[in-house]
């Protein structure tokens, strides 16, 4: 599988992703770049071709929300540049994502008076050609590339997108929110153990505090201005956060009985109530069970902001659009405020660099609007986190539900990628990655069987399993089964009926061609089309997740470490030893040769611990070692550990222990 982005690589803002999986070319999102005016505005289309002939290349383009850093190179790509081919999205980003654009283009032309710009007729025609993805509808793009859309929180339609072509499966996230809040609710996939999660990272090394004590922060800071005669700027995105924070003022003003105007600027207050009401089953159970007797969206005390306003005296509280302080009305109203220290200014959201917004965050007290004026900056600057991404926290918690095989990380600063990865892989034992943008990345991908299991292969596992457990010391018999090892026969189909793994005592092997590690078929009397491969080993879980990591902090690095337990007599029987072999040593001596076709891993032996363990060094901190049996794990185990500056290293090294464990 080919993965590499043109946007959001190292960075947030321009989301898009190509992915090739199964022969077919996907585009995860078209957006632009908030902190560029520049070429850099839009991702590199020039990266797929020179020539233009975009629709022969892509198979389709998938939006996940109207954000315009996903969607706002869309009509671009389409109209301008030529792409012809499908385009899908959730039915409320079909709606919404439109309006978002026209005023984005008004902005770009009648503001800042630039030219070659899409046009309105350009918006429409680029919707025409949009494909409805609705929740946990399998959509099939022809007859092999299928889609399937997953509910991801953070604004009203976003959505994760499940991909697969032929054995090759991705997921790719888009942006995410895994905790609910007051009109949304929190994101769920299935475990559909795809073979890449592509995951945005925006607060990868975040982990919030707890959401009511937020609100009591925002609350009380937003009262305390007012009470003082200041006036208290809240810059945000039309849809979304603005829907959270006008609930909270909303109720809030009700509750302490104030009478300080709140106003909500860029007209869209009721368009967003239209949508609201059309979409109302994308929201959480709360707002679906009040909307029967009250729309929670038609705000008691929030009125439309106009112009003029921004000079009257007294206090007052302002929504105001985009979130990140680079056009619009919300900039309007900084460069008035700004000056005046009794003012407040709330960022509720995250800023990209070279946006107004992330210069004030960072403490500048004289900041450039524009080539031609700068502003003094005295307000009192508060940043409270009301972002709709998910924290570091969030994060792992969809990597745990999805059970990929490979995470890519895009979305994110490089600086808080670095960490994330090194606990994903300690965590997960699966190789991470975070390519730049315009970076290449293969990933190789496995070959899945999936077969039918009888019952009798069943019972008879799950009897050893139990049986094992009660001869194993502690409290382990007590705890459910979750993991379940089994060795059978499996039966491959013939194109008509699924393939079957089987009990051996169900049939006579000698009637059958059997399949050897090898690969040679070894005939057993009866000529068959069918091929029994003897030794199949099915372990979910122990085969694909780990068992332990942990996090060791030192004064000089940080060490992570996974395990990954496997089945020796299915390992032994793949690499054609004998059965007296020593499992511990084949496989790494298995992961050496492999590591030896690059001279910059620089595998070396160790000697045996005190404890009998088998020792494989990589680079200055990775560490391979193969402990003997125990009565905790019969099965034979592989310990990995590395420290945080040798993740790249590690991230090789994982992939060739994945490779020679299956």
């Amino acid at each position: 599988m080919k993965v590499v982005p043109l946007g959001a690589g190292q960075d947030v803002g321009r989301s898009c992703v190509l992915v090739t999986l199964g022969g077919k070319t996907i585009m995860f999102d078209c957006g632009m770049h908030m902190g560029y005016n520049d070429e850099r505005r839009f991702p590199d289309f020039n990266y797929i071709t020179t020539e233009g002939d975009f629709t022969s290349r892509i198979d389709a383009v998938v939006i996940t929300h109207f954000h315009l850093d996903h969607c706002g190179a869309l009509p671009h790509f389409t109209e301008q540049r030529g792409y012809h081919g499908p385009i899908y999205m959730t039915p409320p980003t079909k709606a919404i994502c439109p309006i978002l654009l026209e005023d984005f283009r008004k902005v770009a032309i009648e503001r800042k008076g630039e030219t070659g710009f899409f046009t309105s007729q350009h918006i429409k025609d680029c919707m025409k050609k949009v494909v409805p993805l609705h929740l946990h509808e399998t959509v099939w793009v022809d007859d092999e590339l299928e889609l399937r859309a997953y509910y991801a929180g953070h604004v009203l339609g976003a959505a994760m997108v499940y991909a697969r072509c032929g054995n090759e499966s991705v997921v790719y996230t888009g942006d995410y929110n895994m905790t609910p809040d007051r009109h949304l609710g929190a994101a769920w996939i299935d475990k559909v153990r795809p073979d890449v999660l592509i995951t945005e990272t925006t607060y990868g090394t975040t982990i919030r505090d707890s959401k009511r004590s937020r609100e009591r922060d925002f609350l009380e800071k937003v009262h305390r201005c007012v009470l003082r005669g200041g006036k208290v700027l809240i810059p945000c995105f039309a849809l979304g956060r603005a829907q959270e924070l006008c609930i909270l003022i909303d109720s809030y003003w009700e509750r302490m009985g104030l009478t300080v105007p709140v106003y909500f600027s860029a007209g869209l207050t009721e368009k967003a109530n239209r949508y609201y009401k059309l979409f109302i089953n994308w929201t959480n159970q709360k707002v679906k069970e009040s909307f029967v007797s009250r729309n929670p969206f038609d705000f008691k005390y929030i009125k439309p902001w106009s112009r003029e306003y921004v000079d009257l005296p007294g206090p007052m509280v302002v929504f105001a659009t985009p979130g990140m302080l680079h056009i619009g009305m919300s900039l309007e109203v900084f460069r008035k405020w700004a000056p005046d220290e009794r003012n407040m200014l709330i960022m509720p959201g995250y800023c990209v660099a070279g946006t107004v917004g992330a210069k004030v965050l960072s403490g500048m007290k004289v900041v450039e609007i524009d080539q031609y004026s700068q502003v003094n900056v005295n307000i009192d600057v508060q940043n409270l986190s009301f972002s709709a991404h998910a924290d570091a926290k969030g994060i792992m918690e969809l990597i745990r539900q999805a059970s990929p095989r490979n995470v890519v990380l895009v979305h994110g600063e490089k600086s808080r990628m670095s960490y994330l990865k090194s606990k994903i892989m300690g965590e997960f034992g699966c190789p991470c990655y975070d390519p730049a943008n315009g970076e290449l990345l293969e990933i190789e991908t496995g070959q899945d069987v999936r077969a039918l299991m009888s019952d009798q292969l069943f019972q008879t596992a799950w009897a050893k399993e139990q049986a094992r457990r009660q001869k194993s010391a502690g409290d382990a018999a007590a705890k459910p089964i979750t993991q379940l090892p089994v060795r059978g026969v499996l039966l491959l189909g013939d194109g008509k009926r699924p393939a079957r793994l089987l009990d051996p005592s169900e049939f006579d092997l000698d009637d059958v061609p059997v399949v050897t590690a090898s690969g040679s078929k070894v005939d057993g009397g009866k000529a068959s089309d069918q091929e029994v491969a003897d030794g199949c080993e099915r372990s979910p879980g122990t085969n694909t997740g780990s068992d332990e990591s942990s996090a060791e902090s030192s004064s000089d690095q940080v060490i992570f470490t996974t395990r990954r337990v496997f089945d020796g007599t299915e390992l032994i029987a793949r690499m054609g030893l004998s059965d007296g072999a020593d499992v511990r040593k084949a496989v790494l001596l298995a992961i050496r040769e492999l590591l030896l076709i690059d001279p910059a891993t620089e595998p070396r032996d160790s000697e045996p611990t005190n404890s009998g363990d088998l020792v494989l060094c990589v680079g200055n901190s990775i560490k391979l070692s193969a402990p003997e049996k125990t009565l905790d794990c019969e099965l034979p185990l592989l310990r990995i550990s590395w420290a945080w500056e040798e993740e790249e290293l590690a991230t090789q090294v994982l992939v060739v222990v994945n490779r020679v464990l299956g």
